[in-house]
């Protein structure tokens, strides 16, 4: 059975987060090994405060699962099946604003590098056309390893 690969895509297809952790939505745009996500919380998600603030540390959080979709979606582009991989480094990262329950944020993100099964990307989350969150992110990809290679 061949998968529709038609955007928006729902990002639980492409990635193995599930609610309460899974905090994308759907896959907007593709291309060249870059990709923008859509997220929203509602007020009774667990990052979100009773004041309906939501919590900084969950945007670094979007920035990882912005790449796990997009790797996801790659892989599918090329017959293979979806990679995992693992958040294992962050750089440069900047936390400049706040959002709230309700608010619409875009996830821009893009690989910068691969090598031997670990991965480099940037991105950053906008609110309403502000960059509130940025940063480079080093990611684990099970399987993209040269087989016999260590680290």
């Amino acid at each position: 059975m061949k998968t529709d690969l038609t955007l928006p895509m729902p990002a639980h297809a492409l990635i193995p987060h599930r609610p309460p952790m899974q905090l994308v939505q759907r896959l907007l745009s593709y291309g060249d090994q870059a990709g923008v996500v859509e997220a929203q919380f509602a007020a009774d998600c667990i990052l979100v405060a009773p004041d309906g603030v939501l919590d900084q540390v969950a945007l670094v959080e979007l920035l990882a699962q912005g790449y796990a979709v997009i790797k996801g979606y790659d892989d599918l582009l090329q017959g293979k099946e979806i990679s995992k991989g693992y958040l294992v480094g962050l750089k440069k990262i900047r936390l400049t604003g706040r959002a709230r329950a309700g608010e619409t944020l875009l996830v821009r993100i893009r690989t910068v590098g691969s090598f031997e099964g670990f991965a480099v990307a940037e991105g950053e989350v906008e609110r309403a056309g502000e960059a509130i969150a940025s940063g480079t992110l080093k990611l684990w990809i099970v399987g993209d390893a040269p087989a016999g290679g260590g680290v």
